[in-house]
Parts: C-alpha cells; structure tokens; sequence
C-alpha cells in the first residue's frame, strides 16, 4: 500500500525532531578519524595569510570546500530551517544540498518548503535530491527534470539508503535495477549526478560501479555521525533492537579507499559522516576529499544559534584547517592530501 504524502510528510517531522537530539549517534563505532594525527611539520614555510580555500564545485567557485548536506523539506515546518541554511551557505558561498524531494513529485503542497533554498541562495551550488528506491523504479525521468528545475539545481543527489529503507515502517528495500537506471539519468539530465548514502557508506567497489555508470560526484557519507538505522527504530519503538544501529563502513576508510579511484575517474569526492569540528573537516581532506561536508552538528547549530550561528562555525573549522595547514606545510587542500596523516599505532 502505497504512502500518503501527509504520512511522508509527518515522517520529515519525526526525523528533524530525533535529529535534534545526540540519540540517533553511532554507539560505539566510530568514523575512525581518531585513528589517525597529522605530521607535523616543524620547518613549514606555508605563509598562512595566503592559503586560499576557493574551489570549483560544478562550474561554481565556492569560498570554502564546504556542503551543507541534506536535510530536510517536504513538510511546512522545514521551509523556515531550508531558508535559513540557504542563507547561511550563501552567506559563505558554499554548497547546499536539498532534502529528498520526493514529495515533490507527488504533490505540489511543499514546494515552497525546496524552492525557498534557491530564492535564499540565488548563486550558490544548490544540488537537489532523490530516493534509489524511487530512480530504481521510474520508466521516465521527467519528474526528475522537473524537481532539478524546481531548486534550479546544479547537480542532482541521489540518496542510497539501503539500511534505512530495511529498517523503516512501509520502506522501500527494493533497489533492482538501480545502477542502469542511474546510467540512464545520467543520459537524460543535463546536470551532474552524485550519490550520496547517508550514514552507512559507500565503499571503493560501489563507488567504482557508480562512476562506470557516469556518476561525476561520490558523498560516502560513511558511519560515525548519525545512525538512520538508530532514526528508525527509535520511530519504531524498538529499544533494544541494536543489530542494525551500527551498520556501516567508517567515513574515514570510504574517504581514503574511494579516494583511490581518483586516477581513473574524474569526480567530485565529498567526505562526510561525522564530520563535527575543524580537525576531522582537515582529516576529510587530507585522506582524499575534495569537499567535506556535514548535516546533523549544523541543523544542531542553526536551532541554538540561527543563520549567523551557522556563519561562524564553519568559519571557525577553516580556521582550524588552515592553522592545522600551516603545522603541516600544506600551501593548499591538494599539498594536505599528500602523505599528511600518519596512523596513531605507527607513532608508538
């Protein structure tokens, strides 16, 4: 039986509302960027007032190598968080993501809740997002156009969540066909497509076959930060029930691994799965990112502090990342990728 809108909706809520709490963290697994310190580098030369952040992110220059992920919209009570993110990346000129928009291929009741991202951030890389289970299944890709056109999006998410769509009540575990339908929208859509998962990650096999299939963006998204394992079954009411909670690769391994693909693929590279301060934005980088990026700790952020709030922490990691470039005699993200971050086991 197929989903009301008004139940998706309300399921937006449910998730924004658990999302606002530190419950739905990994227990005990970590994103592994504990594991690793950066060499320092007691004869740097950098000239830290030089180091530049700007970066070109699909045809934009971003001031910072910086997302916002995906969050939210779908219900009224996420226009004003989607308006003020918007504001916030703006602001910054980095990247934004939209939440799924797959409401918006059913009704036209939330629109505003997607469209007021662009009308907040009219030059900023705004990049729209769809469900696998629902690319698996189409046999046409004009909806997809038609929500790409509604954010006037410069790439398009797809969101692969396997783990979530398992785990949730009326979910939709059903990926056949996900890969050649991906090949075919990427055929069809004159954007960019990027995969994301949202919190279990993507490895190097998956990632591969992804950009076989023509994909220009991998976000792996990997575990460590939010658990949707652990979202759905706190909405289920199934304490107790951890098999699940802690499925997933670490960020940090997908980061380096898929990072490996980078001499046979050209592709956008985003780190992201607990990414929570400055240090583990540079560790991102440094194992192979070309974007970090973060959506709990923000939406965290913009409920204590707003738009400005947003505005100054991720000010605050850059700071830390180009301190923590200076240390290391990195002149710029690509010299910070180069052989920076050495194993904690090997240092004793």
């Amino acid at each position: 039986m197929a989903e009301s809108s008004n139940h998706i909706s309300q399921r937006k809520i449910e998730h924004l509302e658990l999302c606002l709490t530190d419950d739905v963290a990994f227990k005990q697994k970590t994103t592994g960027f504990d594991k690793y310190e950066f060499i320092h580098c007691a004869i740097t030369e950098v000239e830290i007032g030089k180091i530049d952040f700007k970066t070109n992110f699909f045809g934009k220059e971003i001031s910072y190598p910086f997302l916002i992920s995906c969050m939210t919209g779908g219900a009224k009570e996420t226009e004003n968080i989607n308006g003020q993110l918007a504001l916030a990346a703006s602001e910054l000129n980095i990247a934004i993501g939209v939440g799924s928009q797959r409401l918006a291929l059913e009704t036209k009741q939330f629109n505003e809740s997607y469209k007021i991202i662009r009308k907040n951030a009219p030059k900023i890389p705004v990049l729209g997002n769809i469900g696998a289970a629902q690319i698996a299944k189409l046999k046409d890709y004009d909806g997809i156009k038609y929500i790409a056109e509604l954010v006037e999006a410069d790439g398009m998410f797809i969101h692969a969540n396997p783990v979530q769509e398992l785990l949730q009540k009326r979910g939709e575990p059903d990926f056949s066909g996900l890969l050649r339908s991906i090949e075919k929208l990427v055929k069809f859509i004159n954007i960019p497509v990027i995969v994301k998962e949202v919190g279990a990650g993507i490895s190097k096999d998956a990632a591969k076959k992804l950009l076989e299939a023509g994909v220009k963006g991998i976000d792996v998204a990997g575990a460590g930060g939010t658990s949707w394992a652990g979202v759905e079954i706190l909405r289920n009411n199934e304490v107790g029930n951890y098999e699940f909670w802690d499925w997933g690769l670490p960020a940090s391994y997908c980061i380096r691994t898929v990072a490996e693909l980078k001499g046979k693929f050209d592709f956008i590279l985003i780190g992201s799965g607990g990414v929570n301060n400055g240090i583990e934005a540079a560790k991102a980088l440094a194992l192979g990112a070309d974007i970090a990026a973060s959506a709990r700790i923000i939406l965290h952020e913009l409920n204590k502090a707003g738009a400005e709030g947003v505005q100054i922490l991720i000010k605050e990691w850059f700071e830390i990342v180009r301190k923590i470039m200076f240390l290391t005699g990195s002149s710029s993200i690509e010299e910070l990728k180069t052989n920076k971050l050495i194993r904690k086991e090997k240092l004793y």
